[in-house]
């Protein structure tokens, strides 16, 4: 599941889009609002810390460098002359601690760094425009993005992630 991005020009389509996506069976958890911190969002959903910071790419990234840092650890005691017989298991094990450590750490780090999947519409959030984060299994991404961009032709479709065009 991926996010789908729609700059919406105001807060009054912004409530109608998202009365429009609970009516398609999209729940409070699929649906991520940002705006400018002066703008009152009320009763709409916000965007939680997994989606407007780098969280979830750097656990990715932590998990695998982890994880490959371990594995090459664990082998280098195997062939370092001198060092000790290490079996599989322990080898599996050096590979999964430097996985856990690398998301420990990368976690740290991600919370702290904006997501730069969201960071071609920071300027349009300065200037008044809400950003909304729809999630929606494959299928439904299509269905979803015709829908809002049929009933409301402001609505600017922003991309979807990992696959976002530049938004001017």
């Amino acid at each position: 599941m991926s996010h789908l991005y729609f700059l919406v020009p105001d807060l009054e389509l912004t409530r109608k889009v998202v009365d429009e996506l609970r009516q398609l069976g999209m729940t409070e958890e699929d649906i991520g609002v940002i705006a400018r911190a002066d703008v009152d969002l009320e009763d709409l959903p916000e965007a939680d810390m997994a989606e407007t910071s780098d969280l979830k790419p750097a656990l990715k990234r932590g998990i695998a460098v982890g994880g490959a840092g371990g594995l090459l650890a664990g082998l280098i005691v195997t062939i370092v002359p001198g060092g000790f017989a290490l079996g599989g298991l322990a080898l599996a094990a050096a590979t999964v601690g430097g996985g856990a450590f690398g998301a420990w750490i990368s976690t740290l780090i991600g919370v702290s760094v904006p997501n730069s999947e969201i960071e071609e519409f920071r300027q349009a959030v300065r200037d008044g425009q809400i950003l909304m984060l729809v999630d929606a299994a494959g299928p439904r991404h299509e269905e979803i993005r015709e829908a809002i961009v049929r009933h409301h032709p402001e609505v600017v479709f922003g991309g979807e992630e990992h696959l976002l065009p530049r938004v001017s």
